[in-house]
C-alpha cells in the first residue's frame, strides 16, 4: 500500500483536484505579486514572523541543523494536517493554497523591488528545494480537496440508492491518504535536507 508506484497511481485518481490545487496556488501567487493596501500589510506581517523565526534559528549552535528541523517538521505536519482537514468540505486546503501562493508571490516581487535578481531569488533561493517542496504541498492540498469532495458526495447520496457505495469509497480513499501522507513526509524530508544545505549555502554564498 505504501509503494511509491501506488502513490503515483493514486494521484491519477485525483487528477481534477490536482488541477484545482495548482490553479489556486497560481491565483495566490498572482494575488501576492499584485497585493496592495491591507493585503500587503497582512503579508508583511507573515514575512516578519518568518524573519523572526529565522533569527532565532540562527542563534543556536548548529544553524543548519536548526533550520532542517524547523523546515521539515513545519512543512510535514502542516501538509499531513491539510490532507485530513479537507474533511471540512475542502475549505482549509483552499485557504492554505491561496495563502502560501500569496506569500511566495509577495516575497519574490518585494525582493526583486529591493534590487535582487530573479536568478538569485528563484534559481538559487527557491528552485533547489522548491522543485520538490512546492509540488508536494500542492499534492497534499489536492488530497484535502478530494476529501472535501468525498464528504459532499457522501452527504448527497445518503438518501439515494447509491449509499451502499459510500463505505467502499471511504475505505479506498482513507487508504490513499495513508499512502499520500507517508510519501509527502518522505519527500518533504528530502526537500528539507536540500533547503538546509544546498539552498542555505547558495543564498549565503
Amino acid at each position: 500500500m505504501l509503494k511509491f508506484s501506488t502513490f503515483i497511481s493514486d494521484m491519477g485518481k485525483i487528477r481534477g483536484a490536482l488541477i484545482w490545487s495548482f490553479l489556486l496556488f497560481a491565483v495566490g501567487i498572482g494575488a501576492g505579486w499584485l497585493s496592495t493596501g491591507p493585503l500587503e500589510e497582512l503579508l508583511l506581517g507573515q514575512i516578519e514572523g518568518l524573519r523572526q523565526v529565522s533569527q532565532q534559528l540562527e542563534q543556536g549552535g548548529n544553524v543548519q541543523w536548526n533550520f532542517f528541523l524547523f523546515i521539515f517538521f513545519n512543512n510535514a505536519i502542516k501538509s499531513v494536517l491539510v490532507i485530513y482537514a479537507g474533511v471540512i468540505f475542502g475549505i482549509l486546503p483552499i485557504i492554505f493554497l491561496i495563502i502560501n501562493g500569496m506569500v511566495l508571490g509577495f516575497v519574490v516581487h518585494t525582493t526583486m523591488n529591493y534590487g535582487a535578481s530573479f536568478f538569485d531569488i528563484v534559481v538559487k533561493g527557491l528552485l533547489p528545494h522548491g522543485i520538490i517542496e512546492i509540488p508536494v504541498i500542492i499534492i497534499a492540498c489536492a488530497f484535502g480537496l478530494k476529501f472535501g469532495g468525498l464528504v459532499v458526495r457522501s452527504l448527497a447520496q445518503l438518501g439515494s440508492d447509491k449509499r451502499a457505495m459510500i463505505g467502499s469509497r471511504w475505505k479506498e480513499f482513507m487508504n490513499m491518504t495513508l499512502t499520500a501522507s507517508f510519501w509527502v513526509v518522505i519527500l518533504l524530508l528530502v526537500a528539507a535536507v536540500i533547503e538546509s544545505t544546498l539552498t542555505y549555502a547558495l543564498v549565503r554564498g
